[in-house]
């Protein structure tokens, strides 16, 4: 959906120099970009990049303002974070007819909204709740009593387990499984089978959450994992039983998090790494691709990047590789 570039100054709060009225039909990298698109710098390194594309306008820092340029600039003191929130209004979001299909099964006491969607052989169980404007993509299971906010989004073949909570706006990708059972067991130490422990707690989702494809996220065993609002999930992570993963935290592909785990605010957790049971990430601690974390280990230190098996500060890993 083309818009003006005085309007995308408006949307993303950045200070428009040049020509307000140009259209501006799409986002692009400076490499492929066309007329109409628009296109951000993050360094100053780039901008002469930028200025010879093709695009028709550029998004930069304050370094850009006094640069000889024919193209029309959005000046924001965050170029990239600027860039994608223009990308949303020329790409507004994929809407859905507010119906059931034909090939759905719907028991009769859950709670569909009029405005949502439920697609074809989805299953949605005993008193679920589906909010306003939510899409429940082919094929998704949605277990008795879920509750699943308005504006939400899942992709096909999500499967979520009874005593699951999403909020408001959650994005789920294809093949999730949200609330399954933890991994739990007691040994009997006289004939050394395993006995399951109970798995009845429940799985909390906050609001504006995004789940990767293949994700599986545990329910809690007696009491509660909870996910909390603004995090985001690559794919195939795992979450463990009792987990609290706070707000505003991202966690990169193939991460595996045990149970009774505690990851706070904003934390960024990298590709492939393992954190063990108990374990606690403080606030804002970084933990780079591949790095394990012990069972019962605090890591902490705010904007800290700890690396290694066993994690430990980049600095100090470094030195001793």
């Amino acid at each position: 959906m083309s818009q003006t570039l005085r309007a995308l100054a408006e949307f993303t709060a950045a200070r428009l120099i040049g020509d307000g009225e140009i259209e501006i039909a799409g986002v692009a990298s400076i490499a492929s970009a066309q007329p109409g698109d628009l296109v951000f710098v993050q360094e100053a390194k780039h901008l002469a990049e930028a200025l010879a594309s093709r695009a028709s306008a550029i998004i930069a820092g304050e370094f850009a303002v006094s640069s000889p340029s024919a193209k029309p600039l959005l000046i924001t003191a965050q170029p990239r974070l600027a860039f994608a929130r223009a990308a949303v209004l020329l790409y507004p979001p994929k809407t859905y007819p507010a119906e059931i299909h034909g090939t759905a099964v719907v028991h009769p006491s859950a709670k569909v909204a009029p405005s949502a969607s439920i697609n074809a052989h989805a299953v949605v169980e005993a008193n679920a709740i589906i909010g306003e404007r939510t899409h429940i993509g082919a094929g998704c299971c949605i277990g008795e009593g879920v509750v699943i906010g308005d504006d939400c989004d899942l992709y096909p073949r999500v499967v979520i387990y009874a005593g699951t909570t999403l909020g408001l706006r959650v994005i789920v990708h294809a093949g999730a499984v949200l609330g399954s059972d933890g991994f739990g067991f007691v040994r009997d130490e006289v004939f050394g089978r395993y006995q399951k422990f109970p798995q009845i707690g429940q799985l909390v989702i906050g609001d504006y959450v995004e789940i990767g494809a293949n994700c599986t996220i545990d329910s809690g065993a007696l009491d509660k994992t909870v996910i909390g609002g603004g995090t985001k999930l690559d794919n195939m992570v795992h979450i463990g039983h009792n987990t609290s993963v706070g707000a505003n935290v991202v966690i990169a592909a193939q991460t595996g998090i045990s149970g009774s785990c505690e990851i706070a605010d904003s934390a960024i957790i990298g590709g492939q790494v393992g954190i063990g049971d108990h374990a606690k990430i403080e606030a804002g601690v970084i933990l780079g691709s591949g790095s394990g974390v012990l069972s019962h280990k605090v890591v902490r230190g705010k904007g800290v990047v700890f690396w290694g098996r066993p994690a430990r500060p980049l600095s100090q890993y470094l030195k001793e590789v």
